[in-house]
């Protein structure tokens, strides 16, 4: 069943874009991600040009993003004041992000930025998980326990000046550190349409030693005050979010995210970092064929702005 996407111009199978957003959905629910790092790739394969794709992702990530913060928020598993910190870099990021984005998308550089990013992004990240997540399952198997830091230890990061204190988290740090961060999920998810979750989460974590009962709802806050700002900045400024992709997707992922949850309570934790590894190589690596492989059509047609003759 074909239907057309007004804003991405381009007939698609509606039950394809649904298996999609379910396949993501999937392993958001199994990983604890928000999916856009997958997602973006996945439409720019079948066809949808980066720039539709990574807008239009931006509101997938605030749909699935808004039903987390509900359930945290219910538990009062929030650290508002936290929240607020990443969310002022978070917008920070983003205006600089959309800036970039239209920026490139002037100069005709677009989609060759954003697949040499996301081969390098998405290298870095999935080698790194992989080799973590294969440690500790040696570790496991050999009976010697993985070698967490406790919550107590302090590193460089608590010696940063500026320092603000968050009473839900218990913590006593710099805001300089947690800024910084808001502003490089902002700005990746803005050029990229990721929701950062999965960098952002570990970050609070190790460097922050925020508690792991509030790290996730306090994350998924930012993602979702950041992400909204990014589709109206994307919407208003570069007109390339499509409504109509971004409800298929999201009903295909909400349905997906159910199954998910469930197949993932029935792996270890390390087992479930190395599956996600391997998929964001085998991402990463699909992007990197296609930069090196011939294309079909060698020359293509666009008009950029400024109406040059």
């Amino acid at each position: 069943m074909q239907i057309y996407l007004p804003i991405a111009e381009l007939p698609v199978n509606i039950f394809m874009i649904l298996s999609m957003g379910g396949a993501v959905g999937f392993l958001s629910g199994m990983f604890g991600i928000g999916g856009g790092f997958l997602l973006t790739p996945l439409l720019i394969f079948t066809g949808i040009t980066p720039a539709v794709a990574v807008a239009t992702v931006t509101t997938q990530v605030v749909a699935s993003s808004f039903s987390g913060v509900l359930t945290y928020w219910r538990r009062k598993s929030i650290d508002f004041p936290l929240a607020f910190v990443l969310l002022c870099g978070g917008i920070a990021g983003s205006a600089v992000g959309v800036w970039l984005f239209s920026l490139l998308q002037a100069v005709g550089q677009l989609d060759l930025t954003i697949s040499i990013a996301y081969v390098s992004f998405l290298s870095l990240i999935g080698g790194l998980m992989l080799i973590e997540s294969v440690r500790a399952m040696l570790r496991s198997r050999s009976g010697k326990p993985v070698s967490l830091r406790r919550p107590g230890q302090h590193n460089w990061v608590h010696g940063l000046p500026f320092k603000m204190r968050f009473r839900r988290s218990r913590l006593y740090v710099s805001v300089i550190p947690i800024a910084v961060l808001g502003i490089t999920i902002g700005f990746l998810g803005a050029v990229l349409g990721i929701g950062g979750g999965f960098i952002m989460v570990p970050a609070l974590i190790y460097l922050l030693r925020v508690p792991t009962n509030v790290v996730i709802g306090t994350s998924l806050v930012q993602i979702l005050a950041t992400m909204a700002v990014a589709t109206v900045l994307h919407a208003v400024t570069n007109q390339s979010v499509d409504a109509l992709l971004a409800l298929i997707l999201m009903v295909g992922g909400v349905i997906g995210a159910q199954f998910g949850a469930r197949v993932g309570q029935h792996l270890r934790g390390e087992q479930l970092r190395a599956l996600l590894a391997l998929v964001v190589l085998s991402v990463g690596l699909r992007f990197a064929i296609d930069l090196v492989l011939e294309p079909v059509d060698l020359y293509s047609f666009s008009v950029l702005s400024g109406g040059g003759q």
